[in-house]
């Protein structure tokens, strides 16, 4: 008659998981507290946790034999952290003056995701194609840089596996492993770029480091929200309340999803293929959608009067989405995979990939920053540059480092962004399939990635252009 053993590893395994996950960030804490030129190095902890899992865990496995953790694990915590993390933050209140601009500075960012996305196809599948002349490499494999550094390794693997088994055209060796360790590159130069980036900000005087290093906070801000909220502490605690209506949205984000799976099923073929992935793959994003559902629903209930008090509070929602952000890109960088560095043929292309990619999407994003949000652009800087470059959660976490409570439109931005990114994304990802198919093939989709490159320019600088139009007129 068997039972269930205490001591049995498989009760604890979850428990370690993530104890080796916080333990990490205590201790990155602990050394940018306590090493100064770490703490100048505005590095987040988070970052840096991430780095020591990494390193560790490849020093013990080669001395031992045996992993510290599960990658398994390490890139679920990712994945549902993510989600977890969006809905918190899109539960909160939105008070935003001036309606009319956020809702242009939304549009404008979705614009501006798409457009760095071609930047990076473009230079990708540029320089995969031009090499492939040089050393034989596979000459679409650029054309997961896009979906390495702006999805995340995720799509980057999904893709890669895609082109890996594909039978339609020459299957690209390792393609899985060549994307997951792009999404890797990735959060390098996340990591590096936003910190270049926040060191100058710190010379110009523009950032002030001091200013959140002792923060705390006050009874006040996490008791009050508005007149009638629920009290701090009674039968159910208010955290708890706060955690059960974050889990709660997401347990209804799966139930969509579940649906819209079901639909692609019995569609088949491109469905199955291409949009059953992405609709995994953008859990965050249903996710953020459902909690507006959740939001309104909430909203007529107190209208009717059926719901007296208010359950939610925006300090604890921050705080449960700041934990789950922290936790994601700890376990994002612990699970990164550099197994595409074992083969040769990889190392020319995942170098140049990785650098030349990484500039280009760190000018690119710097240029639109200023002229399209000069109101808050290092904050909306630093959110796209590591959203492009690594995951949503990392442009958060790069945001975090000036904008601690998310007081700027940036963070607002990359939630309600993503509607407007796939409606103007969806031509690109027709083409991830289309170019691999045969030269020609591929030097027509530079062509068509070229003109809806220059497409989303337009409209991103459609004022100015049709201003300058409407002036000669005049």
């Amino acid at each position: 008659m068997g039972g269930l053993s205490f001591w049995d590893m498989s009760v604890w395994f979850f428990i370690i998981e993530l104890g080796v996950l916080f333990g990490a960030m205590l201790l990155a804490n602990l050394l940018r507290r306590t090493i100064a030129p770490l703490r100048k190095s505005l590095i987040p902890s988070s970052v840096i946790g991430g780095f020591i899992l990494l390193i560790f865990n490849f020093l013990y496995q080669k001395i031992t034999g045996y992993a510290v953790f599960e990658k398994l694990t390490m890139e679920l915590f990712t994945y549902h952290c993510l989600g977890l993390g969006f809905i918190a933050l899109s539960l909160k209140f939105t008070d935003r003056k001036n309606s009319s601009s956020s809702g242009t500075d939304i549009f404008n960012t979705g614009v501006t995701v798409v457009a760095t996305y071609l930047v990076q196809a473009l230079v990708g599948l540029a320089l995969t194609f031009g090499l492939s002349y040089l050393i034989g490499n596979w000459n679409n494999a650029g054309l997961l840089l896009p979906m390495g550094f702006g999805q995340g390794p995720g799509q980057a693997y999904n893709w890669g596996n895609v082109y890996e088994t594909a039978t339609a055209y020459t299957p690209f060796e390792n393609g899985a492993s060549f994307g997951l360790t792009i999404a890797a590159m990735g959060f390098i130069a996340a990591s590096v770029g936003g910190v270049i980036y926040l060191q100058v900000m710190k010379k110009k005087g523009r950032v002030n480091t001091e200013l959140f290093a002792d923060q705390t906070d006050s009874i006040s801000a996490i008791e009050v929200c508005e007149k009638g909220e629920i009290p701090l502490t009674e039968s159910l605690d208010k955290l708890t309340v706060q955690c059960g209506l974050v889990f709660l949205t997401y347990m209804l984000t799966f139930g969509l999803m579940y649906l819209i799976s079901m639909g692609c099923d019995a569609l088949g073929g491109f469905f199955v293929g291409t949009v059953k992935p992405l609709v995994w793959g953008f859990n965050f994003l249903f996710g953020s959608v459902m909690a507006m559902v959740v939001k309104s629903v909430i909203r007529f209930l107190k209208m009717k009067g059926i719901m007296k008090r208010e359950y939610r509070n925006p300090f604890m929602l921050s705080r449960i989405s700041g934990t789950m952000f922290d936790l994601m890109v700890v376990a994002s960088i612990a699970a990164i995979n550099l197994s595409a560095f074992k083969h040769k043929e990889f190392l020319i292309p995942l170098l140049i990939l990785s650098v030349v990619g990484g500039l280009a999407t760190f000018f690119y994003i710097r240029h639109i920053s200023i002229k399209l949000f000069p109101g808050y652009r290092d904050q909306a800087f630093l959110s796209l540059y590591g959203m492009l470059t690594g995951t949503a959660s990392t442009g958060v976490i790069l945001l975090r480092e000036i904008d601690p409570n998310f007081e700027t439109p940036a963070s607002d931005n990359l939630i309600y962004q993503q509607l407007w990114a796939i409606l103007f994304g969806f031509p690109m990802l027709l083409l991830l399939g289309l170019s691999p198919k045969n030269t020609a093939m591929t030097v027509l989709t530079l062509v068509l990635l070229a003109v809806l490159f220059a497409v989303m320019n337009i409209i991103l600088f459609r004022k100015t252009l049709f201003k300058g139009k409407k002036s000669k007129k005049n």
